[in-house]
């Protein structure tokens, strides 16, 4: 029997729809999220196009959010929705609700070699459990590992995790956002708004404000020094993120930077200290050092991940 069914990723600042059918993507279309006041409004939208008979009545939608219940409630948007009312609002007979870097985790067996680029060393992947993360409007993560069945997900919201200083010049950053927003989750730096925070704390709140995308493009081209030290810092505090995220996880079959932010920046990011943060573990700098470190470039891997979801 024919598996087709629609595919969306939900994220703070995005939404992309697809068809997949018998596991190949579709085209995506891509709008921004304030566009439409909820799933059903864009959802409708989106299968409004489709020629007659082609509408899918399965659905297997990646939210940037806790799937804790029923009521889904976007972290970076105003969106929320219940689960049964918007499968029965869209007429589906199953829709599937999942985290947002789950459904990127779970596109990592689908990978070609084009679709990832070597952060660091060439190495070999080892046969533990893999990670994954990226920051993007907000800051996602997730790990698998394998089973018998297969891949066991694990995903979670340690994007919201405490982030810890590695340098005095972060700890004093890191202590003006304190005084700012209380808790200094990871997100907070590791997102385009928290490029933004970094850029604000680093110019002694005395900076002019600019947008992420600003930020990073006077950085690359080397014209506001500001900037090239708010970007060099994001850079390094992912490296000590996603060490932080292998140890925890024992990710020996390698960890992955996908995310909205970091594939547009990939020379710089290659060139950066990532990697050297990445392996700055002290006594198990050695076990991080034998980790290899992938850029995702595919361009719609949460949308991969879910042509592949098991429904």
């Amino acid at each position: 029997m024919p598996d087709t069914r629609l595919v969306a990723d939900i994220g703070g600042t995005f939404i992309r729809l697809a068809i997949v059918e018998n596991g190949v993507l579709g085209v995506p279309r891509v709008r921004r999220t304030a566009e439409y006041g909820g799933l059903e409004d864009a959802a409708r939208d989106f299968l409004s196009r489709l020629p007659a008979g082609a509408r899918p009545n399965r659905a297997v939608v990646a939210v940037a959010a806790p799937i804790t219940g029923d009521a889904i409630r976007l972290t970076n948007t105003a969106w929320s929705f219940s689960r049964a009312a918007a499968k029965a609002a869209l007429g589906l007979n199953e829709l599937l609700v999942v985290n947002d870097f789950g459904a990127t985790a779970m596109a990592i067996p689908h990978l070609g070699p084009a679709d990832v680029v070597p952060v660091g060393p060439v190495l070999a992947a080892g046969d533990g459990p893999v990670a994954i993360l990226g920051p993007g409007t907000g800051l996602g993560m997730a790990s698998m590992a394998r089973a018998a069945q297969g891949w066991l997900l694990l995903a979670g919201e340690g994007g919201h995790a405490t982030m810890p200083a590695s340098t005095r010049e972060e700890s004093s950053v890191i202590d003006r956002l304190r005084e700012r927003f209380g808790h200094v989750s990871a997100e907070r730096v590791l997102s385009g708004p928290g490029l933004e925070n970094l850029h604000q704390a680093l110019g002694g709140g005395n900076a002019a404000r600019l947008a992420a995308t600003e930020i990073t493009a006077r950085a690359i081209a080397g014209s506001d020094p500001l900037c090239v030290r708010a970007l060099g810092m994001f850079f390094g505090m992912l490296g000590t993120v996603a060490g932080n995220l292998a140890l925890t996880v024992g990710a020996t079959g390698g960890v992955y930077i996908a995310g909205g932010i970091v594939p547009r920046l990939r020379g710089a990011f290659l060139d950066s200290d990532f990697r050297a943060r990445f392996e700055a573990k002290g006594r198990f700098s050695s076990y991080l050092a034998a980790i290899p470190t992938w850029l995702v470039v595919h361009e719609e891997p949460a949308l991969l991940g879910l042509a592949h979801w098991t429904l």
